[in-house]
């Protein structure tokens, strides 16, 4: 089954059209787009994947938005399913406050237990940081940490003399001491960065493994992953898309619930 996934963030909606673990024909779109109303670009950029789809499945972090998305997709004819935390079919929530779950992380959370098995803990290296942890129970919470974006920039933004540091600055950072004040921030960053995902997956690792759970399968997904050293990124499995992937999932689930 083909269908039109959609992840709604702050500022991008992020789309594409899934099958399975394939993902095709990605694109962006601006969430400020759908601030004031229903949106013709965004139903024309999606027409052509309409064509092979049979369904919408998204989620959003936007609720102000949802209706305005929903009446821009109307006329693609296709039925629209909403991922949220009442609506995730197959997936335990074993959280004491399931409405204040990202839309996004159940449907990481999904595709986790869907193609990878669980225990799992996925890492979503976005504007945020987040670790979302999927046991034998269900989904059990998880982390939010600075992100490197808000890393570099806050560094840039709350001193004087400090420039900003662009993503490809921090790959391939080389040597344990700064040579001048920009290689020193990037040793800080770059270093710094893959040091706390390190830190926090080894303690998420060994708060499960107390519990008698097995060894997590470790997935990592967003654009910060390039940024890690070579030497953790090795520990993770990298999926692009996997929040699309997700999506598609917990519509086929409600299809058949």
């Amino acid at each position: 089954m083909k269908l039109i996934c959609i992840d709604v963030g702050n500022t991008s909606i992020h789309y594409g059209l899934v099958e399975s673990q394939s993902v095709n024909h990605t694109g962006h779109f601006p969430t400020s787009g759908l601030k004031d109303g229903v949106s013709p670009e965004l139903a024309e950029l999606l027409q052509p994947l309409a064509v092979e789809a049979e369904g919408i499945s998204f989620c959003s972090v936007v609720p102000d938005i949802n209706s305005n998305l929903v009446a821009s997709l109307a006329g693609l004819g296709l039925s629209v399913f909403h991922l949220t935390h009442a609506s995730c079919e197959g997936l335990a929530l074993v959280y004491p406050k399931p409405s204040e779950i990202g839309q996004d992380r159940i449907a990481n959370a999904i595709a986790a237990q869907a193609f990878h098995g669980v225990p799992a803990i996925v890492i979503d290296m976005g504007t945020a940081v987040t670790f979302d942890i999927v046991s034998s129970k269900g989904y059990e919470g998880g982390i939010i940490a600075p992100g490197l974006q808000v890393m570099t920039r806050y560094l840039h933004e709350q001193t004087a003399l400090l420039p900003e540091l662009k993503a490809d600055d921090l790959i391939e950072v080389e040597g344990a001491i700064g040579k001048s004040t920009v290689h020193a921030m990037k040793l800080g960053v770059a270093v710094g960065f893959s040091g706390m995902i390190d830190a926090l997956l080894q303690r998420v690792t060994n708060e499960l493994q107390s519990r008698g759970e097995a060894a997590p399968v470790v997935l990592s997904t967003g654009g910060s992953i390039a940024n890690l050293t070579k030497d953790w990124a090795a520990k993770s499995r990298f999926v692009q898309n996997l929040t699309l992937m997700g999506l598609a999932v917990a519509f086929q689930r409600n299809e058949t619930a």
